[in-house]
Formats: C-alpha cells, sequence, structure tokens
C-alpha cells in the first residue's frame, strides 16, 4: 500500500489492478493501475481517482501522507467511473471539498453519483492558485470523452495528462525507466489502437498544446509515470494521430474447412514477394483487441471468411464490428474467402471494408477448395495491385 513520491511532495496514490484481464472488450493481460495523484501544498489537492473497488487502496495511500479529510481539491480530469469511481467514498471523507472538472464534467458527475457536491467549473486557460503551485487547465474534449481536460503544474513541469499517454500495466514500478522499454511502448500502442484511435483529429489538436509545455514528467490515469522517454511517446502519439502505416500487410480470417485458410496464405505469400512485413491473424485464435494493434501501423488490411448461412462468420463479424468502430484512416482493405454455392460472405466483408473507408484491391473469391493453379492466377493478379 506504498505510496510514491514523484516530486517533493506529489505523490502517486492510486490502486493497482493485478487481476484485470479485459477493459472495455479489449484484453488486458498485464493488468492495469487506476492512477491518483495527491499534491501537498497550501491547498491539498487529489487529482483523479480510482475505480470504486480500488477506493480503499487509494485511500490508505492517501493516508500515509496526510488525513484525506484535509483534502481541499478534488480535480477530477475524467469522469468516467474507472477514473471517478472513487470520488464518493473521498467526498465522504471530505463534504467541504471543492470538486473542479471541465464544464462536462461538472454537468456528467451528478449524473453518475447523484450527489450535489462543492463544484467548481474550469476551462482551457483557467488556473487554479494552490500555494506554491498552480495547475493550469486545458480542456481534451472527445479524448476520449466530451468531459476530458488535462492539468498542467509549470512549477513541476509535470502534466497529469488523464488518459492520453497511458497504458494497461500493473506493476510494483511507478516510472518508464524502471520497466522494459519494449513492453511498455507495446501496451502504449495497444491503447492508442484500442481507445484511443477514433480520436486521432483531437489527439493531434491536443499534441500542439502538449509540445508547447515545459514537461518534464507526465503522470497519465494508466500504467506507467513517463520520465525518460518523454520525447519517444510524443513521436509515437504524431506517427499514430497521423495515420502513417508501415509496409506491412495484415491477413485476418476464420475458416472452415482450411479453403479460406489456403487463401490467406497464398495472399501472405504475395505480399512477402513485395517486401511486405506481414501478419497472420486466425480469429479462431487471436483477439480482435491483439489484431488492432498490428492495424494501427498497417497500410493492408486483407480479411476473410468462408460463406456460412449467406453470411460470413460469427468472429468475423466481430472484428469487422469492432474494427469500424476504431475507424482506423488511410488503410487499403482486401476481401477473400471460399464458397459452397451462395459465396455472400466476401461481399459482405469487402462492402463493411468500403463503409470503414479503406480503399480497395479486387476481391478474391474461390469456389470450394483452391488448387495450385487458380491460387497461383490470383497471387499473379494481386501482386499487380501491390504499391
Amino acid at each position: 500500500m506504498k505510496a510514491t513520491e514523484i516530486r517533493k511532495g506529489i505523490y502517486w496514490v492510486g490502486g493497482i489492478d493485478w487481476d484485470l484481464r479485459n477493459f472495455h472488450g479489449y484484453l488486458t493481460q498485464r493488468g492495469s493501475t487506476y492512477n491518483s495523484y495527491l499534491i501537498i501544498d497550501e491547498k491539498i489537492t487529489l487529482i483523479d481517482n480510482v475505480k470504486s473497488y480500488m477506493a480503499d487502496e487509494q485511500i490508505k495511500r492517501i493516508s500515509q501522507i496526510i488525513d484525506p479529510t484535509k483534502i481541499d481539491y478534488v480535480i477530477q480530469n475524467h469522469i468516467e467511473m474507472d477514473h471517478s469511481g472513487s470520488l464518493p467514498k473521498i467526498m465522504d471523507l471530505c463534504p467541504n471539498a471543492k470538486v473542479i472538472a471541465s464544464p462536462k464534467g461538472v454537468e456528467g458527475i451528478p449524473k453518475h453519483y447523484k450527489k450535489e457536491w462543492n463544484f467548481q467549473t474550469v476551462k482551457s486557460g483557467d488556473v487554479l492558485n494552490l500555494g506554491k503551485r498552480t495547475l493550469h487547465f486545458v480542456q481534451t474534449p472527445m479524448l476520449h470523452w466530451p468531459d476530458n481536460m488535462v492539468s498542467y503544474c509549470p512549477e513541476e513541469k509535470i502534466l497529469f495528462s488523464n488518459d492520453a499517454f497511458g497504458q494497461h500495466i500493473a506493476s510494483s514500478e511507478r516510472f518508464d525507466e524502471e520497466y522494459p522499454l519494449h513492453l511498455m511502448l507495446h501496451e502504449t500502442t495497444k491503447y492508442y489502437a484500442n481507445i484511443v484511435l477514433p480520436y486521432s483529429n483531437q489527439v493531434q489538436k491536443a499534441l500542439e498544446v502538449v509540445q508547447a509545455l515545459d514537461i518534464e514528467i507526465i503522470c497519465p490515469s494508466h500504467g506507467l509515470i513517463i520520465k525518460k522517454y518523454i520525447s519517444e511517446i510524443l513521436a509515437e502519439y504524431k506517427k499514430w494521430s497521423g495515420y502513417q502505416v508501415d509496409d506491412k500487410a495484415l491477413i485476418i480470417y476464420d475458416t472452415m474447412w482450411k479453403s479460406t485458410e489456403a487463401i490467406a496464405h497464398s495472399i501472405q505469400e504475395t505480399f512477402e514477394a513485395k517486401n511486405y512485413q506481414t501478419r497472420m491473424f486466425n480469429l479462431q485464435h487471436t483477439h480482435i483487441s491483439d489484431i488492432m494493434t498490428e492495424i494501427l501501423t498497417a497500410k493492408y488490411i486483407c480479411v476473410g471468411s468462408p460463406t456460412l448461412n449467406n453470411n460470413i462468420m460469427p468472429t468475423v463479424a466481430s472484428f469487422l464490428t469492432y474494427l469500424k468502430g476504431l475507424a482506423p484512416k488511410k488503410r487499403i482493405g482486401l476481401a477473400f474467402g471460399s464458397y459452397g454455392w451462395g459465396g455472400q460472405s466476401i461481399g459482405i466483408v469487402e462492402n463493411t471494408l468500403k463503409e470503414c473507408g479503406f480503399d480497395m484491391l479486387d476481391q478474391i473469391k474461390i469456389q470450394y477448395v483452391p488448387d495450385d493453379a487458380i491460387l497461383k492466377e490470383k497471387e499473379n493478379h494481386l501482386i499487380d495491385q501491390i504499391k
């Protein structure tokens, strides 16, 4: 239950969720943290809260530093319940504290908790004086809810970034420099791909604000505090939000009698012949959130399904629904599959990829079991289309 000092008088007092394995529909194999930060100044300030079942853990950490009843301000950068779930317990301890949030936050908190606390609304450019320190607020709407904002302490050069720059990692380490970099970057990528991706235009606007600030520490609401690798993380966010892709092709499919799988392997070999990185994903064995992590930097998205009851396989339908909601841009799609008599699946996949806004290659549709001759014919046609 140990609190961690970030700067003199500033502490991490969040909760560690070692057992979390699913968050908003994507797999979190490394668990997560719900980060909360305590500033000791003339005005005692708590920034962000934790999920409801982490409240006692959070309060014990706060109690190591100060009597929780002495909290003056509670900054709620975001009202989603993984960040605000402990707010009712916190406010029971310090009912006279001010709850500070964006206009949408002040509007939304009572709708979650049916409480009328002492609210204060802040907007971009507003400054809160804590004593020796100040907090400057910047609204970041739709990153990823309408109420989102970030808080910046210029005296300490700390950005409390809420959902931006986070990762789902449960660990006893609190700082990026203490944790394997490749694992942190992987989880940062996965977090962006599965939560932040639809709001990439808003990310670009937020990056303009962030890059104008003098920042030495980023304190997100999930995962590790970033000190050493700030420039690397900002560079990745710039790449992802600009929909920059690598020469990489993903082949994603389900299969009944391995005919669609044979087409998938043929497509993979064709992209390899054009010197593309390739990744193969059988939807029976790979979770859609792990596939999205790869999609973040892939130029070609190839999706295959056999025809089942005049439709597509349920696994493929689930993946396409998830993909469409996350809305990656500037991609090229390919629909493929085998069929017995109807053959509707390939058209359904193609139409969904078009609805995602993808440019499309010519579909690959083969009846029954493909032989080497027809696969070679399709490969020759495909290779001429790959840029």
